[in-house]
């Protein structure tokens, strides 16, 4: 059984950082592309960001592009996000999901596996 375990969401001032960190288990993870999505009340789902199994190919969303990082760690079988110079409309709820594709993808259709998300929030 898939599993994967958010952590390291919580309350932040504008311009502050956080890191996420999804830790997966029951599949081999070092062949799977991660991603990570974020929600707002009364938005749908969006990508932020996805990671190869290497690690060697990532890819961001636009609005976060230059703010945040993602990286993984297969020996602890761990991805991060580092989120910095937050702002308030980053504020939502995050997602870890876990892709059966080797190369990254920004669909949610692409990700069958999905933690129970982390709750970001920046004030103003």
């Amino acid at each position: 059984q898939v599993q994967l375990v958010e952590s390291g969401g919580g309350l932040v001032q504008a311009g502050g950082s956080l890191r996420l960190s999804c830790v997966a288990s029951g599949r081999t993870f070092n062949r799977d592309v991660m991603g990570w999505f974020r929600q707002a009340p009364g938005k749908e789902r969006e990508f932020v960001s996805a990671i190869s199994w290497s690690g060697a190919t990532t890819d961001y969303a636009d609005s976060v592009k230059g703010r945040f990082t993602i990286s993984r760690d297969n020996a602890k079988n761990t991805v991060y996000l580092q989120m910095n110079s937050l702002k308030p409309e980053d504020t939502a709820l995050y997602y870890c999901a876990r892709s059966g594709r080797i190369t990254t993808t920004r669909s949610r259709d692409a990700y069958p596996y999905w933690g129970q998300g982390t709750q970001v929030t920046v004030s103003s």
